[in-house]
């Protein structure tokens, strides 16, 4: 299967990131000028770009322009987070909305988070999150095939983990999450129905099984004015 060509891009400024081309807090070439650089239009090397972002490789600071991320000061959380139980802890009813599903290569973060080797295939979906019918979450997930092969796309979208307990009799087993803030991109603002540059919680996810097998890496992007997290210590 030909991996996209956003992919490609998105792969290579990370390998050149990961070179040393460009030092942590370094702004990048213009879009403009990378797209010439790469040969591909300013809207595929945009789309490369800001999977990056999401990934927290890459940050943009607006009116300034996009910089080689810093890492950040992290603090281990106890717990993970389900928004459909958070949602119905709340009293409101979740819901929501595919907005794309497909089998596909993964991009060498994807590769990385979930230990896959070359030659192996994901399945990438992305989904609107709603609690009582308000857009609350822009969410892509991705999962190596050789996990839900047997399951239907119902199953993975409906329930997951149940789907992989009860019909794949798989066990589940630890979580590790990563929250940042950032600003709503021009797609994530239409999605969520939020103002372009409105604050935006970012999580990041790698979920294992009980064996230790990563299954799924979530990058979710919650709006701020309509979402907290609450963790008990």
């Amino acid at each position: 299967m030909r991996v996209p060509v956003y992919i490609q891009i998105h792969n290579r400024i990370k390998k050149e990131i990961e070179s040393g081309k460009w030092a942590v807090g370094e702004r990048i070439p213009s879009e403009r000028k990378l797209a010439e650089d790469f040969d591909v239009s300013r809207m595929t090397l945009r789309q490369a770009i800001q999977t990056l972002v999401d990934e927290g490789i890459l940050q943009r600071q607006v009116g300034s322009g996009t910089y080689v991320a810093s890492s950040k000061v992290q603090e281990k959380m106890s717990g993970t987070t389900s928004f459909t139980e958070i949602t119905e802890g709340q009293g409101k009813k979740p819901s929501s909305k595919t907005v794309s599903y497909h089998i596909a290569d993964p991009s060498m973060s994807e590769m990385e988070k979930l230990k896959l080797e070359d030659g192996d295939q994901v399945l990438r979906m992305e989904r609107i999150r709603y609690a009582d019918d308000q857009p609350i979450c822009f969410e892509v997930t991705t999962i190596p095939t050789t996990i839900v092969s047997n399951l239907g796309k119902e199953d993975i979208t409906s329930s997951l983990y149940k789907a992989l307990e009860d019909k794949a009799g798989l066990r589940l087993g630890d979580a590790t999450q990563t929250v940042s803030a950032m600003l709503s991109s021009e797609k994530i603002a239409n999605l969520l129905k939020v103002k372009r540059g409105s604050a935006i919680l970012r999580v990041r996810q790698v979920t294992t099984l009980d064996d230790g097998r990563p299954f799924e890496y979530v990058r979710s992007q919650y709006a701020g004015d309509r979402f907290e997290f609450y963790l008990e210590r």
